[in-house]
């Protein structure tokens, strides 16, 4: 018996998107209709759990086994909103998982909902350039905060015991490792300034020594939260991003790991993991917000509804 999915064709989320005043430039997304059906099967699948489902680790598990690829953010000359649920690295996996979730939260289980969610995380302004996208992961907790997208975690003391002040610099004085920067010097002043914004400021951190499987850290680190690995490394505020998940023995992540080389629920602990990275210095803590309020949207509708076929690459 052939089962039915729902799929937004290109013409259609592009209309969709600029009609409801989705995307501040028109810049149509960069995907394969592999990616916009997948993301339909996981809304369909997730519509069937129950509605207190921690839909951060749910999504985060179903994209484990998915190849570690970096820099897929960087194939188009001009910058598009690059959807891609084939390769990830740990900030797309991050972004993925969340934008889903929030498409989940705000019951608008749609392709175009879940691109929107994917573009308001990752650009400033949700507005569409290389300039605009929130390279520093303390840019882009700073912008989604005023989006009231996340909330960061940083209390109690402790176990935040320790204060980054953040030094930003690794962009321009590395400008070789960004192709991007590289075709385009004119813009290094823009990210300088980016730069300049976030040098200086402080913000209270979990050190790596507080790491324990005890109650103040499980009442302090939830089930899906965003960790964000500080780095002591020059220039650079962070290292890594996975997702928060408990087991009995402790802390684990969910990642995009370049070291296995695909995304995983990483069997070693947390703890154990960050003392084998000496660079590794601590964490902050993000949660994704719950919207206020929720409008229902049913999954089927006539401009996203197909039959199921094979999936052309």
């Amino acid at each position: 018996m052939k089962q039915r999915f729902f799929l937004i064709s290109f013409s259609a989320l592009f209309s969709m998107m600029i009609g409801q005043g989705m995307m501040a430039k028109a810049s149509i997304p960069d995907y394969r209709r592999s990616d916009s059906v997948k993301v339909m099967r996981l809304f369909r699948q997730a519509s069937r759990l129950d509605s207190n489902t921690n839909f951060m680790i749910y999504f985060a598990r179903q994209l484990c086994g998915l190849p570690y690829v970096g820099k897929t953010l960087e194939k188009n000359d001009n910058e598009r909103l690059v959807v891609n649920l084939r390769q990830l690295d740990c900030t797309t996996y991050m972004e993925t998982v969340a934008a889903l979730t929030l498409s989940m939260r705000q019951r608008k289980p749609t392709f175009a909902a879940f691109c929107h969610n994917l573009q308001q995380l990752r650009y400033r302004g949700g507005q569409i350039a290389y300039t605009n996208r929130l390279h520093y992961f303390t840019s882009w907790i700073e912008e989604n905060s005023r989006k009231n997208l996340i909330t960061c975690i940083d209390s109690p003391n402790p176990p935040f015991t320790a204060t980054q002040t953040v030094r930003a610099n690794y962009m321009t004085t590395h400008t070789s490792l960004y192709p991007m920067l590289v075709k385009h010097p004119d813009w290094i002043p823009q990210i300088a300034t980016m730069e300049k914004s976030i040098t200086g400021k402080r913000f209270p951190y979990i050190p790596k020594s507080q790491l324990a499987n005890d109650k103040l850290l499980r009442q302090t680190i939830h089930d899906g939260d965003i960790i964000v690995i500080l780095t002591s490394r020059r220039g650079l505020d962070t290292s890594h991003i996975g997702i928060a998940v408990w087991h009995a023995d402790g802390l684990h992540l969910l990642n995009a790991s370049s070291i296995r080389h695909r995304v995983v629920e990483e069997p070693k602990l947390f703890s154990r993991y960050m003392r084998e990275h000496p660079s590794h210095i601590g964490i902050r803590v993000v949660r994704l917000n719950t919207p206020k309020k929720a409008t229902s949207i049913p999954i089927k509708s006539k401009i996203c509804e197909g039959k199921n076929k094979s999936n052309p690459q």
